[in-house]
């Protein structure tokens, strides 16, 4: 399947969209900046609420907190002020 990629004019927020060129098909859309932003907003979020009803010693919470450390990283490089939306704190 030979693929393309497409940004039709009309297309709302300028997304990228994959076409399959044989039929001519939306294969996916890529997220623009700012999806991509709210859902790591909202993986943080959930994530701190999972992390503040595990134990702190459980392996599952290990776990979570480097996944915690990476959102971190990647909302305040995108210039994200966590002082809010932080409650883990860690």
């Amino acid at each position: 399947m030979c693929k393309c990629l497409y940004i039709p004019a009309n297309y709302p927020y300028n997304k990228i969209i994959l076409i399959n060129v044989a039929t001519r098909k939306q294969v996916r859309s890529i997220m623009t900046e700012k999806e991509l932003l709210q859902k790591n907003i909202e993986e943080f979020s959930r994530l701190q609420t999972y992390m503040l009803l595990s134990a702190k010693d459980s392996d599952a919470y290990k776990v979570m907190k480097e996944r915690y450390i990476e959102l971190k990283v990647i909302l305040t490089a995108c210039g994200v002020n966590l002082t809010e939306l932080d409650r883990v704190k860690e």
